[in-house]
């Protein structure tokens, strides 16, 4: 079956200029299945990148014929299956339909393959831990048609945006809310600026327990703290009362309070710790992929405490990269991760 749809696919891609320009960012030569696909789908993509329209048959063949890794068996091979294509009118939506769908099976089966490879250990680059990123990219493969907004054509659509609502996570600080207009937005990165001992944590605690408070999902990553210092600062701030009064409470009385200051909070607060400057983004994606697996948990909002003290997940620090240059890496990391899980990040530096 799946060798009839790559029939198409390739033909179609040699014969149909509208489809091959639609597609073509899309597919890989690995999802095709025999050696002889690959080669003719990573010719035709080769040359359609740099002469800006379709091969004819004629010039196909003629790269084919100067390709030195093909044997004369392979040649002969893909010269009868091009002889073969042909130019069978197609409905143009249904093609890309069905081209969809194949690249989103194929990417399925091939990090699943990959995945067994890692786990059996004959991966020399990659580690289990890299399962759910491999497996999540595959999930996430479409077609994303959208290429820009047309300033013109878009206009009521702009219009419409302009009186949208943003969604947005107000502060319990009415000053913040002003400067704001009304909070934090979604896919945002929000940076918190003091001085060592002026209250970045103190603040970042009290945002989370606000949030809290308001049924939000918060996940709590810290860097620097205890996972249990810093659910006493958000006991604190809950229950409103200082964290000398928090420690000389009883049992009972804690429990009491506890309960009273989160009656009817649907939402949760998960605190994570992480050694100091070992952790970057990828360890955050993949926190957030296992407590979605494992606890059904899915953040409306994080707090990573803080900037300075988290590593970068594509440069090292030391040598030629100065402190600038790795601390705004992590920032745009984060904004990143802001943006892929659709949710505001809040750090501080």
């Amino acid at each position: 079956m799946n060798s009839i749809v790559e029939k198409v696919i390739l033909e179609n891609l040699l014969y149909n200029e509208n489809y091959t320009r639609k597609v073509v960012p899309f597919l890989k030569d690995e999802y095709f299945q025999s050696k002889e696909d690959k080669v003719i789908y990573k010719t035709i993509s080769e040359f359609v990148s740099k002469y800006n329209k379709l091969p004819t048959k004629e010039a196909l063949l003629v790269d084919l014929s100067n390709n030195k890794n093909l044997t004369q068996q392979e040649y002969d091979s893909m010269l009868q299956k091009i002889n073969d294509y042909s130019t069978s009118e197609q409905d143009e939506q249904w093609l890309v339909d069905e081209t969809e769908k194949f690249c989103k099976d194929k990417a399925i089966y091939n990090a699943i393959l990959e995945s067994i490879h890692i786990i059996d250990g004959k991966s020399k680059t990659q580690t289990k831990e890299a399962l759910p990123s491999i497996l999540s990219d595959a999930l996430a493969v479409s077609f994303d048609t959208n290429i820009g907004h047309d300033y013109l054509k878009d206009a009521e659509r702009r219009y419409e945006f302009y009186h949208t609502i943003e969604k947005k996570i107000p502060f319990d600080l009415e000053f913040f809310n002003d400067i704001t207009k009304g909070g934090v937005a979604t896919k945002t990165l929000n940076i918190v600026i003091a001085g060592t001992g002026v209250g970045k944590s103190l603040f970042l605690c009290h945002q989370a327990a606000n949030c809290l408070i308001q049924n939000k999902n918060v996940l709590y990553i810290t860097c620097e703290m205890a996972e249990e210092r810093i659910a006493e600062r958000i006991d604190a701030n809950i229950m409103d009362i200082t964290i000398d009064e928090l420690k000389s409470l009883p049992k009972q009385v804690y429990a009491k309070k506890l309960f009273n200051a989160t009656r009817g909070v649907t939402g949760k607060l998960i605190i994570k710790e992480y050694p100091t400057a070992t952790a970057h983004v990828n360890h955050f994606r993949y926190l957030v992929n296992e407590l979605k697996l494992k606890k059904k948990f899915i953040p409306d909002i994080i707090f990573i405490d803080y900037l300075n003290i988290c590593a970068s997940a594509r440069m090292k620090q030391g040598g030629s990269v100065n402190s600038y240059t790795y601390i705004k890496s992590i920032a745009e990391e984060l904004r990143g991760l802001a943006v892929e899980l659709g949710v505001p990040v809040f750090s501080a530096t």
